[in-house]
């Protein structure tokens, strides 16, 4: 099956500083990777690659048949509005209520009437048993509820694949285990294919299919969770408590 992400030996400085050192990983249609490691080992800089919100220094960033690091224009734009993107803040516009939120996406991007766009909306707060957060405004929401509402509007417009940074970074694990069941269910319920930024051990356990444990710019395990786990090199054991 072809994969639905390829990165081939990606390569990224900032300055002197080196932080990807030639990554190379596939993600399968229909499933759900984590990539783990400790902070600074340069999970966020790969992923931004897959949407060219970074260009690399060398190496190759397929989605499908695309090569995303050589896209531009209406191609790249057209490319990206097939792809999800939940933010490690969920990055959520607080001048608007929820539905404006959804709303700012689906006036844009789509062509549906306005009371279509509020059944859409609905709908979507449904899916994450938010509905009646409607007219909230973001400040008034819990950290758990506005990363529900902010991985929802990443899936207004259908995407093909969604990217989550850290999606449950300072969450409690009653949230963390809310917003990881969500992430399953865009796998089993829409055939989604995700790639999961994190660094949260139960957050893996529950909605990663294969993981790849980045360290120091490469990826240095990959396998089940289980079997990472049980990698006998000494970073991850320190990553995963001996």
């Amino acid at each position: 099956m072809k994969p639905a992400v390829r990165i081939v030996d990606l390569h990224k400085s900032f300055g002197a500083n080196e932080v990807l050192k030639g990554v190379s990983m596939e993600v399968e249609p229909g499933k759900t990777v984590a990539v783990m490691g400790g902070s600074g080992s340069g999970k966020s800089v790969l992923i931004k690659h897959v949407v060219q919100l970074l260009l690399p220094d060398s190496g190759e960033v397929w989605y499908g048949d695309k090569r995303m690091d050589l896209l531009r224009g209406k191609e790249l734009d057209d490319q990206r509005l097939t792809i999800g993107y939940l933010f490690q803040g969920g990055a959520l516009f607080d001048s608007m209520s929820v539905a404006e939120n959804f709303d700012f996406v689906l006036d844009r991007h789509t062509s549906l009437t306005l009371a279509e766009r509020k059944d859409r909306i609905e709908e979507l707060l449904t899916w994450v048993e938010l509905e009646e957060k409607f007219n909230a405004s973001p400040a008034d929401l819990s950290g758990g509820q506005r990363k529900r509402i902010a991985l929802a509007r990443g899936i207004a417009l259908d995407p093909k694949l969604m990217l989550f940074d850290e999606p449950t970074t300072g969450l409690d694990p009653v949230s963390v285990r809310l917003v990881s069941d969500l992430i399953v269910r865009l796998r089993d319920e829409l055939d989604m294919t995700s790639i999961v930024i994190t660094h949260d051990l139960l957050c893996a356990e529950i909605a990663a299919d294969h993981v790849n444990f980045l360290f120091e710019g490469l990826i240095l395990e990959s396998g089940t969770l289980d079997e990472v786990q049980r990698s006998d090199k000494p970073e991850l054991r320190n990553f995963f408590g001996g």
